[in-house]
């Protein structure tokens, strides 16, 4: 009896040790705790009753007390030496022979009302702990020992020891509600765990979306997640804006460094909100640098207007920032128009890009833009002349383009 509760102590310890770790290996220590610790309280309401009917009973009650006692010694090693590979085909093994010895020992499928039937805890046990294909060996030995004990069943029913109607009656009714019971218990821990996992994984992938959206465009972002690993799509009409704040290295190198990141977060972040309310598309940061693109990757035809506007609110949130924090700030913004190439770069630390001269000419319009101005092409002016007020810059030199006629955007006519 000793050996019996220190047996289901440790099991039970075990199990719920094991139940807030939904690891492959944790769950399968706490199916097969289930399993045993199940099967161990059977065995000794088998080896109460069978003993309870007399001396002859005591060959079939020790059927039931071998398997606790081999439980017990494989439990110890399996904690002494950490081997749960051995006591899980220890504890398979038993929970496989043990029911169908119970049913030969008693006198087959009638007089034993049907024990046998507690071995499909065996191969149940193999598939969660072992997995599908492991496990498959497992189901057909319980067919074969199920074939067996029918093919012999008159030899056992033969050399049955008379049991009483009632303790039939009881074998009966617990060999039907007993497997039941610990079967469905098992299948809902199991899937439990595997909810449990689910909602996890649902968790990971959710942040791991967020990330990639917060890498590249949403509609990028899309087409990789199916697949499409070589993106490069060329767009006849965009509009894309380049942003700097002027003098931040000379400021930078009298901030100490968190201050610093503290402060570009600040400005970005009140950048990054205008471009989700203008619907343009961030393509990255440069050090102290912003750059965006309206028209690409969602086609639009408005997308001058759009990168305008914003353009106009980002001078006034920098004003706010700068109020906010003491520090005087100032930038320079270039927007230029026209046809770009745009595609992801990289197969892991990957990123979209653009390429072309429009891109190149927004650059050179934010580098010779005056302080808190915002400096655009021709290209750009003519699409925003019949809506906002401009002044004219003549003779600008722009490197690789020489003299260029540019435009100050000043406004939108309605606030001019």
């Amino acid at each position: 009896m000793f050996e019996n509760a220190s047996t289901s102590s440790i099991l039970t310890r075990e199990f719920w040790s094991r139940f807030s770790d939904p690891t492959p290996a944790a769950l399968g220590k706490s199916i097969l705790s289930l399993l045993v610790l199940a099967e161990t309280l059977v065995c000794i309401f088998w080896i109460f009753t069978l003993s309870g009917l007399g001396d002859g009973y005591a060959i079939i009650a020790a059927v039931p007390y071998f398997y606790l006692v081999i439980s017990y010694v494989s439990l110890l090693l399996f904690y002494r030496y950490k081997r749960f590979e051995y006591f899980t085909f220890t504890q398979l093994v038993m929970l496989l022979v043990m029911p169908f010895f119970m049913q030969w020992a008693i006198g087959g499928f009638a007089a034993s009302s049907g024990v046998a039937i507690w071995a499909i805890l065996s191969p149940v046990g193999a598939l969660m702990i072992l997995g599908t294909r492991q496990s498959t060996p497992w189901f057909l030995l319980f067919i074969g020992l199920a074939f067996i004990s029918w093919k012999l069943n008159h030899y056992f029913a033969g050399n049955a020891m008379p049991i009483p109607v009632d303790v039939k009656d009881a074998f009966f009714l617990m060999n039907i509600t007993g497997t039941a019971s610990i079967l469905y218990g098992v299948l809902r821990y199991f899937q439990a765990q595997k909810e449990r996992v689910m909602i996890s994984l649902e968790l990971e992938q959710a942040r791991s979306d967020k990330l990639l959206l917060n890498i590249l465009p949403a509609a990028i972002a899309e087409r990789l997640k199916a697949n499409d690993m070589r993106i490069a799509d060329h767009y006849e009409s965009v509009t894309v804006m380049f942003a700097d704040l002027v003098s931040f290295t000379q400021m930078s190198e009298k901030m100490p460094p968190l201050q610093l990141i503290d402060l570009l977060s600040q400005v970005f972040l009140r950048f990054d909100q205008l471009a989700e309310k203008y619907h343009v598309e961030k393509i990255k940061t440069i050090g102290d640098a912003y750059m965006v693109i309206s028209g690409a990757p969602v086609v639009c035809t408005d997308h001058a207007q759009r990168i305008a506007a914003m353009a106009l609110e980002m001078q006034l949130a920098l004003s706010d920032v700068a109020i906010k924090t003491g520090i005087d700030l100032h930038m320079r913004i270039g927007i230029n128009t026209g046809p770009v190439v745009a595609g992801v770069i990289g197969s892991s630390k990957f990123s979209y890009d653009l390429w072309g001269d429009t891109v190149n000419m927004a650059s050179r319009m934010e580098d010779t833009s005056m302080t808190d101005a915002i400096q655009v092409t021709l290209a750009t002016q003519s699409l925003l002349e019949s809506t906002y007020v401009f002044s004219a810059r003549q003779g600008v030199d722009v490197k690789g383009k020489g003299a260029v006629d540019t435009f100050i955007l000043l406004g939108h006519k309605g606030n001019v």
